[in-house]
């Protein structure tokens, strides 16, 4: 905006509402990629760690950082641990497999815990009417 219409910094700030401050702003940060390298080779050679443990094994080798900065490496290099599938589930999956009734008398058993009614009860009250 500044080389095509030739305006000042300041005047193109004050046009668009935002402070000069802003629009020269220069992050100090020293890049992380030696950081992030450094922990996705702990995590290729120890694939059941959290971020935490990273970060305990980072402090023993001596880099001076926080567990908030390794988490959001962590989890912004998508090194998130899967979490496990409840057992009730898998089992769950074992009986989907069960092959179909085609005839009468295949299936027999069915497994019910309980039911509950259109209302809300549990069982229909015979005052009602």
């Amino acid at each position: 905006m500044t080389g095509a219409w030739g305006v000042s910094i300041r005047q193109a700030c004050g046009l668009m509402q935002i402070a000069p401050k802003t629009y020269r702003y220069r992050s100090r940060r020293p890049g992380q990629g030696a950081l992030e390298a450094r922990i996705k080779e702990l995590c290729a050679t120890r694939v059941r760690c959290g971020y935490r443990r990273v970060h305990v094994l980072l402090r023993r080798e001596g880099w001076a950082i926080n567990v908030k900065r390794v988490r959001r490496i962590y989890s912004g290099l998508g090194l998130q641990l899967r979490n496990k599938t409840p057992r009730r589930r898998v089992k769950a999956k074992l009986r989907d497999d069960r092959a179909p009734a085609t005839g009468t008398h295949d299936v027999w058993a069915m497994d019910f815990v309980h039911d509950q009614l259109a209302m809300g009860g549990k069982d229909p009250d015979p005052d009602a009417p």
